[in-house]
């Protein structure tokens, strides 16, 4: 009932993936916690991210990755699979690429529910996350190019706010920056990642009475 239950959630609150058209402004940002930092005016350069959930046996699961620490940016920082659109590309179709190019997951065993709220990042692209349906854990293997290690946190955890914490980093000479943040384990996921996480979270769930009671009926 559980695994029905959060699939028929994601279908209903998701957007359909036929309904996405690129320069669709952001509804979350890097700029929600921080409302008082600079905005630049920018032409946002478009990316996807794949957020797969995995209806295992003791409940679904999220697929995330760690990036390898021989990248040029964000090296070793928790994040989904994805990056940017290549010309011509949907946002469905550059995510199952990513994710085949970054960690072999075959696109065939991902079903698509939707889509969900377009994020800005401070770096300045616009990433749409796609959320997959898989109906078991997949085989992976991880480019070392791209991807040091390939895991799962599971779904309820990432739901439950009480997970989320606010952080904070200071640079010289410019405003504290606030973000979103979340410790499973060994693992720290943060920033752009966590934010995403955050907003899909907001987006199925809202501000329902008893949200935590619609999250255990998901995912217990």
């Amino acid at each position: 009932m559980s695994l029905s239950s959060l699939r028929e959630r994601l279908i209903d609150q998701l957007e359909p993936a036929a309904a996405w058209t690129p320069g669709r402004p952001p509804a979350r940002s890097d700029f929600d916690l921080n409302p008082g930092a600079e905005r630049p005016e920018r032409t946002l350069r478009p990316a996807a991210v794949l957020i797969p959930v995995i209806a295992g046996p003791e409940g679904a699961t999220v697929l995330m990755t760690r990036r390898s620490d021989s990248l040029a940016s964000h090296t070793g920082q928790i994040a989904f699979p994805g990056g940017r659109l290549d010309p011509g590309e949907t946002a469905v179709e550059a995510a199952l690429r990513e994710a085949f190019e970054e960690v072999a997951l075959d696109p065939a065993l991902v079903e698509v529910l939707g889509v969900g709220d377009a994020y800005e990042t401070g770096t300045g692209f616009l990433v749409t996350p796609v959320v997959g349906w898989l109906t078991a854990r997949p085989q992976t293997t991880p480019s070392p190019d791209e991807v040091a290690e390939v895991f799962e946190v599971p779904w309820d955890f990432l739901m439950d706010p009480s997970n989320h914490s606010r952080d904070s980093y200071d640079r010289e000479g410019q405003p504290r920056r606030w973000y979103w943040s979340m410790t499973h384990g060994q693992r720290y996921i943060w920033g752009v990642t966590a934010g995403i996480v955050r907003a899909l979270r907001t987006r199925l769930y809202g501000e329902e009475a008893l949200p935590q009671v619609a999250v255990a009926e998901d995912a217990a």
